[in-house]
């Protein structure tokens, strides 16, 4: 699924017309992008968590010639998958179907 997909099926779940679904989902994400450059973490409960964490320098060698070169120490986006959503994926159903009524 692409955005534009997305945009369209969480249009039509809701009361709201493609382009607000458009402008919400591109605040949603600069927000979650904002955080991560902070490092901070965001957790969405039920569905996961965004992180950035840091992968160290390491020694590598290029493909080509053969020669060692070193790769530089960064910082690296992560997800880590709730349980809703993992259990969601494992049996084929909705991450907010297992949420009893209000």
């Amino acid at each position: 699924m692409n955005k534009a997909q997305l945009v369209a099926r969480v249009a039509r779940d809701t009361a709201l017309t493609k382009a607000e679904v458009g402008r919400v989902l591109d605040a949603v994400l600069e927000q979650v992008a904002r955080a991560l450059h902070r490092a901070e973490k965001v957790t969405l409960v039920d569905f996961g968590t965004f992180l950035v964490t840091r992968r160290r320098a390491r020694q590598g060698h290029n493909p080509y010639t053969g020669q060692p070169l070193r790769i530089p120490g960064r910082r690296w986006p992560r997800f880590a998958p709730g349980k809703a959503l993992r259990q969601a994926v494992k049996e084929g159903t909705g991450a907010r179907s297992r949420r009893p009524a209000d």
